[in-house]
């Protein structure tokens, strides 16, 4: 997301400047917390640089005076430090301890420009960026947070406008994520094309994952028959909102008896409204989705 905030901002406005909402949300949320060193344990920098460092390199072999991985990884840290400029980037990175940035894979004393730096950026392909961060997060995630053996787990696929990206033109960077509900982490993220919309990138964007035991959430836009094939193809389920894109499902189920529904139950409590939401759906009508024989949506099935 960083990345392409940069491309977008240089690209369309030709100068270097980074998008405030990004690091300005990461700024609150760390506002009360104090770093001497970068927020992150020292010992999995080499692995978050082997990560970057498999993003293709636009850079002339000639002219490579640094690695990729360990300049992409350095500069993600001074950002989510709260450098909000490429030269505060860059200036970070000088003042980190020399033996920190020797473990990131970048030894010495780095001169760094930060309009060379703002080059490089905009000509990353923003999508490997995502698809490396991504698979190194969804890592961490795995080590992290065990599963049970048949459990369930929570991924919700959205779509939002990033702040701060808007052209002259009036168009803005569009992204498209996929998060775990329980660890609130994004395990992959692709941006939407200018003149498309979120369903063809609903299928490339979840092909890398192993959706086994996952459970994917997603608006009503996304309630499609090739969407709901593929998630059973690949292992996964789908708990799916249906409204008037899909007349004939949306028609079928208001007939369902509704009113014979009990909660089973219920709260107010803010904060997790989509799981919420969600479970108090499923409790509330065991019966719901009995008409699926006659839906033909992809194994639809009552919602015990």
């Amino acid at each position: 997301m960083i990345v392409g905030c940069l491309r977008q901002s240089i690209k369309n406005r030709g100068r270097v400047r980074v998008p405030s909402s990004p690091i300005n949300v990461l700024a609150r949320h760390l506002e009360h917390v104090t770093f001497s060193d970068p927020p992150i344990d020292p010992l999995d920098l080499p692995a978050l640089a082997e990560v970057l460092d498999t993003v293709p390199d636009p850079r002339d072999r000639r002219g490579r005076r640094y690695r990729l991985g360990p300049l992409l990884a350095l500069s993600l840290l001074a950002v989510l430090g709260g450098a909000t400029s490429l030269a505060k980037i860059t200036r970070v990175i000088a003042e980190y301890d020399p033996r920190l940035r020797a473990r990131a894979g970048l030894p010495g004393t780095p001169r760094l420009a930060a309009s060379t730096l703002g080059r490089l950026l905009a000509r990353l392909d923003d999508d490997a960026f995502d698809t490396a961060i991504c698979g190194y997060l969804a890592s961490l995630t795995a080590c992290a947070t065990p599963s049970h053996q048949g459990s369930l787990t929570g991924l919700a696929v959205d779509g939002k406008t990033l702040r701060g990206s808007r052209t002259p033109n009036g168009t803005a960077v569009h992204l498209l994520a996929a998060t775990r509900h329980d660890t609130q982490t994004v395990v992959a993220q692709r941006q939407i094309e200018a003149k498309s919309n979120e369903i063809p990138t609903f299928t490339p964007l979840l092909s890398r994952l192993d959706l086994t035991h996952m459970v994917i959430t997603a608006d009503a836009l996304h309630t499609q028959h090739e969407h709901a094939r593929h998630l059973i193809a690949a292992g996964g389920h789908y708990l799916f909102i249906v409204k008037g894109n899909q007349p004939t499902l949306q028609r079928r189920l208001k007939a369902l008896p509704w009113r014979e529904a009990v909660l089973n139950d219920r709260t107010d409590e803010q904060g997790h409204a989509l799981e919420l939401a969600a479970g108090q759906a499923v409790r509330a009508v065991p019966f719901a989705l009995r008409c699926s024989a006659g839906t033909k949506h992809p194994r639809s099935v009552r919602a015990d």
